[in-house]
């Protein structure tokens, strides 16, 4: 690009950002694919030799909390750090271009031969694993097994992948994989608490134009009480969030998984809430919250199911 960053705000993509989402929506998964390319979204952190912005990770997080809003049923933010962490190779301009479409399992390893906890692996062509050394691999998703996982959500599940065979496109090293892991906790952080920003939304409209007994619901107590504590949760996944961006007071950088695990519990209750104070029509199209509780529930899993809050802890109870 010809501007630098600080010609820029984050906050200014989320518009443009949800044009091409809800444009992205109503297409199939490659025609999705092109409509994120060509408004930049698929490379937004990619090099400019890639075809990329060559942006920060802060400019991806409003784009991919807006994609948590609309309940985007793509793997957009594992296509914006992959597409950034190859760097000036071929196979990221094909991220960037739309050609191609690559997603993350976040559980497994190459080393173990199985890798699972892969979004929409059966509609992509590449896959991100660690290698079990520390490292990456991109491998080609047409030389593995893929067996899909409806556990948590039957109508876009999970995958696990069966390695034996798998074909290496590209390997990472270390460090870059490192960064690349760091970037996807912000990320996801950024995607559940959207989610659950658009429940709340929903909810607070909801309460306050349907009338019981001559007055709106949300002029009960009761009600205000329990909205107020999702506000409050919200505030503080996003604090957490804009705080890990940015170093501590001695030019650290911040742990991430604090600020994840937060946001995971934090969205996870705001949603259940929502579908409460709906009377249960989250689980209905009419209110189709269920789907964005069902995309937290499964990142939770990836991380362990609460075992990343309680790492989380024993880490603080090391450190001092």
């Amino acid at each position: 690009m010809t501007m630098s960053d600080n010609d820029l705000k984050p906050e200014e993509f989320a518009q443009a950002a949800a044009e091409a989402i809800t444009d992205a929506q109503t297409r199939d998964f490659r025609g999705a694919a092109q409509v994120l390319a060509h408004a930049g979204l698929c490379g937004v952190c990619a090099l400019e030799d890639a075809g990329g912005l060559a942006l920060g990770i802060e400019f991806a997080l409003p784009i991919v909390a807006e994609a948590g809003k609309l309940r985007l049923q793509w793997p957009l933010f594992e296509t914006i750090l992959i597409a950034k962490a190859l760097g000036d190779s071929p196979l990221a301009a094909e991220l960037v271009g739309g050609e191609r479409m690559a997603t993350w399992a976040l559980q497994g390893s190459l080393q173990d031969k199985l890798a699972g906890h892969a979004r929409y692996a059966k509609d992509c062509d590449w896959v991100l694993v660690a290698d079990g050394q520390g490292g990456g691999a991109l491998l080609d998703l047409s030389s593995v097994e893929i067996q899909s996982d409806e556990a948590l959500d039957p109508e876009h599940p999970q995958s696990w992948l069966t390695l034996d065979s798998a074909k290496v496109l590209a390997e990472l090293d270390v460090a870059t994989f490192a960064a690349l892991l760091r970037d996807s906790h912000i990320l996801i952080a950024g995607f559940v608490n959207g989610a659950a920003e658009a429940a709340l939304a929903t909810t607070a409209a909801y309460m306050s134009t349907r009338v019981q007994f001559g007055r709106p619901l949300s002029a009960k107590q009761a009600v205000r009480h329990l909205l107020a504590r999702m506000r409050l949760l919200q505030e503080a996944s996003n604090a957490g969030i804009q705080r890990v961006l940015a170093t501590d007071e001695y030019g650290s950088v911040r742990r991430t998984q604090p600020v994840l695990a937060n946001a995971l519990v934090n969205a996870a209750f705001v949603l259940e809430k929502s579908i409460h104070l709906h009377g249960g029509m989250g689980f209905t199209w009419e209110v189709p919250l269920h789907y964005a509780l069902r995309e937290v529930r499964k990142f939770d899993a990836a991380f362990g199911s609460g075992s990343l809050a309680q790492q989380v802890g024993r880490d603080f109870i090391k450190s001092v």
